[in-house]
């Protein structure tokens, strides 16, 4: 199975991007992955309800021509399911035992994610009913992805 992140903006913290090159260097004995990010849209700084979605919409747009068309995705969203790390290493399996050969994970920016983008995921999925910056949220998520495969081989590191 392969593993790809959408991710929307680029991560400028340099501690972000030493967690984050951690965390895919320590997937490669257990999956494909990748990361793929997308450019945020420019804005002012006050938006009208209108220019949000339009901003979305353009995001969503390049985010959904970057999701390939047999992947299970699953969107990062304020409002999905909230699972354990249990949960999310049972859904991988799962997702493995299937035979899904691309799962696809997209994290939006801080607007969030389309509603085209919300439409076209498998499952929506919450870290945390708090909010994170979506460059953390990136770190977060892959760390929880190695700490799934780590559960699913019974491997110690999840306790």
């Amino acid at each position: 199975m392969q593993i790809q992140v959408i991710a929307v903006g680029r991560v400028k913290e340099s501690y972000l991007s030493k967690g984050i090159a951690e965390y895919e260097k320590r997937l490669r004995p257990y999956v494909k992955f990748g990361t793929t990010e997308i450019a945020e849209e420019k804005r002012p700084v006050r938006l009208s309800p209108a220019q949000k979605e339009q901003l979305l919409d353009k995001e969503g747009a390049r985010i959904l021509a970057s999701v390939p068309p047999d992947s299970y995705t699953v969107g990062l969203a304020v409002t999905g399911k909230g699972r354990s790390s249990e949960a999310l290493s049972a859904l991988l399996h799962e997702q493995q035992m299937n035979g899904t050969r691309h799962l696809t994970f997209i994290i939006g920016g801080d607007l969030g994610l389309s509603n085209d983008v919300l439409a076209r995921c498998d499952e929506r999925l919450s870290l945390s009913p708090m909010t994170f910056p979506h460059q953390m949220v990136r770190l977060i998520l892959l760390e929880q992805v190695y700490r799934a495969f780590r559960i699913m081989r019974g491997e110690p590191y999840h306790k």
